[in-house]
């Protein structure tokens, strides 16, 4: 898969937007805390190294997750296109357990 470059895949993403004076980017923003630790949990098994930001002051009380903006995904720029690529499998279901799944 070809990579755009940077400044034109942003403009194609205009809802990523990057952390003031950090390179780091939010790729991504749930408003339940547990989708957003699975969404985590699937960006770094594929080697990316992406952090949650207000997980824990959205489980204090998800009522003001909406207002809040809900738990933000943070990862680097060199990881974007990558992460999208996770995300976009996680909301196909690409890593869903069958249910012939059996934990040994």
């Amino acid at each position: 898969m070809q990579q755009l470059a940077l400044d034109d895949w942003l403009a194609l993403n205009p809802d990523v937007v990057q952390i003031p004076g950090r390179d780091l980017f939010v790729i991504a923003k749930y408003l339940v805390p547990m989708e957003a630790t699975l969404a985590q949990g699937c960006l770094v098994a594929a080697g990316i190294p992406a952090v949650l930001a207000d997980a824990h002051l959205m489980q204090t009380d998800l009522l003001l997750a909406p207002a809040l903006g809900g738990v933000r995904i943070l990862v680097p720029s060199d990881y974007l296109q990558q992460s999208a690529a996770v995300l976009e499998g996680l909301a196909r279901g690409d890593y869903a357990l069958d249910d012939s799944f059996t934990a040994e």
